[in-house]
């Protein structure tokens, strides 16, 4: 064997992701908002680039043939976009090459609802999307203060000097819920102030509206409330001091520790119903923001409509015309490399975000049909879905199914679904003829809690019984399991609080 430098050829093959398939890859995980803010910093990279509006839109009839532009003028034989623009004719050259007779147009759909389209006039390549934005009412509207901004009002209505810096270090640790999260201990050694200067301010504090905020504790919470309500007596002082065990519903020995009968007991248990235990949610906290469906789906005579919210989608047009002006003068050869890839980053842009559509459009497609009967009847009749079987069947990677349904919502007459809540695994029959999804088997269970009787509740044996009777075989551990899932307490838990709905009612 001889030893030493040799040429040797080799043929391998690799899988090498260009940054446009990069680019395109991760369109598809983002929802409709994302995109509108990924195109929204495009815009600023690419001069190209411009943000359609409703003056931008083209009236397009029924049967696809755009009137504006002349026939002749579509012939094989058209030349480019420096050719169209110089005839006139620049709104007929375009990228995406939209196969009419495939694509799925629905008129007066949800997305058109929400953004009426104009009938107008442009040129360049352009993207369906929105049209126009429904004004947002609650932008009008004044933001309601916040619980430590109301608390500051009222302290500065009531205290001044040394107590309201006190006052506005205590409300500055007080939680949403209305609790004091503060050692006052240590808030007076670091204000320098004696404790029982804290103490005495913190009484005032507890004195403002809401009622009951400043407590340290559900107990203090609750003792507040009840001697603003002129109820707290040594036997509510002596219930509010064990409320573990009013949790637990050890009903007897509160009797006995507070020294009532049963009616007083229950006259208490009633009045404590009434009071608020988290006073300082009903103040400020972020507003939860609206989820925005991604895909509208409706029924029809012939089966669903499923629809992209076009509402949601921002419109892009290639200034084509610019690119003309820019190209024509006198420029160097960076510049000119710098411009043409400035025109294949928009033009490859516009075809991303329209495959990414028709990708999101065939993957709701396919899980619509598979879902169907719940589409028609309602959770009970989910069935177990995985991501592999709507690869499989609409011949996509199972990676790609699984970024298409990440932070997407689909709305239907049955409310607003995320899309991976379609995909649930399995529960064999009873029967031993197919399978019943989780989803499904929680929506029995949480039925069947939700009709047991208060002097017959339901053990989770016997939940099993029940639905092997309906059809499912499951096991105690997993109905265990479900009910967890959804908050529900075991059958000790539910007696104990149904006994307590008793007295209270």
């Amino acid at each position: 064997m001889a030893i030493g430098p040799r040429l040797d050829l080799r043929q391998s093959q690799s899988l090498v992701m260009t940054p446009q398939l990069q680019q395109a890859i991760k369109l598809l995980a983002l929802s409709n908002l994302e995109i509108e803010a990924f195109v929204a910093g495009e815009l600023e990279k690419n001069p190209l680039l411009e943000s359609g509006g409703a003056e931008d839109d083209r009236f397009t009839p029924a049967d696809g043939v755009d009137r504006d532009v002349e026939q002749p003028a579509l012939s094989a034989n058209i030349g480019g976009a420096d050719t169209l623009i110089g005839q006139g004719l620049g709104e007929a050259d375009s990228p995406l090459d939209v196969d009419h007779n495939a694509e799925t147009f629905i008129d007066d759909g949800p997305g058109d609802r929400m953004a009426p389209q104009a009938v107008g006039s442009g040129g360049g390549d352009m993207l369906s999307g929105t049209s126009g934005e429904a004004p947002d009412f609650d932008s009008f509207a004044n933001p309601e203060p916040g619980l430590q901004e109301h608390l500051m009002e009222q302290a500065g209505s009531h205290l001044s000097g040394m107590d309201l810096l006190i006052a506005t270090q205590l409300i500055g640790q007080i939680g949403e819920a209305g609790y004091l999260e503060a050692n006052l201990l240590e808030t007076a050694h670091a204000l320098g102030v004696p404790l029982h200067d804290v103490e005495r301010v913190l009484g005032v504090i507890q004195s403002f509206d809401p009622t009951g905020v400043g407590a340290r504790s559900l107990s203090e919470c609750l003792a507040l409330q009840a001697k603003e309500a002129d109820r707290y007596d040594p036997c509510m002082a002596k219930l509010l001091a064990n409320l573990d065990l009013l949790a637990r519903g050890a009903l007897p020995q509160l009797r006995r520790i507070c020294g009532v009968d049963e009616e007083d007991m229950t006259d208490m248990i009633r009045e404590l119903r009434g009071y608020d235990p988290k006073p300082g949610l009903r103040f400020g906290g972020d507003r939860a923001a609206p989820v925005t469906p991604d895909l509208f789906v409706n029924p029809t005579k012939e089966g669903w409509a499923i629809e992209v919210n076009s509402a949601t989608l921002p419109r892009i047009l290639i200034n084509r015309r610019y690119y003309v002006e820019l190209s024509g003068g006198a420029q160097d050869k960076a510049t000119k490399s710098w411009l043409a890839d400035c025109l294949a980053s928009a033009n490859w842009l516009v075809k991303a975000l329209d495959q990414r559509q028709k990708t999101i459009i065939k993957v709701a497609s396919e899980i619509v049909r598979q879902q169907e009967d719940f589409f028609h009847k309602g959770v009970a009749h989910l069935k177990p879905l995985t991501l592999k079987t709507v690869a499989e069947a609409i011949e996509m990677h199972e990676s790609t199914v699984s970024r298409v349904t990440s932070n997407k919502y689909l709305s239907c007459p049955r409310g607003l679904y995320e899309l991976k809540y379609f995909f649930t695994s399995g529960v064999a029959a009873a029967d031993g003829d197919g399978a019943v999804s989780a989803e499904a088997v929680k929506s029995h269970i949480k039925a069947l809690i939700a009709a047991e009787d208060a002097r017959a509740i339901l053990s989770d044996d016997t939940l099993v019984d029940l639905l092997r009777a309906k059809g499912m075989d499951i096991a105690r551990r997993t109905v265990a399991k479900y009910r967890e899932s959804m908050g529900i307490g075991s059958s000790v838990q539910r007696r104990r609080q149904k006994a307590l709905q008793g007295k209270a009612a």
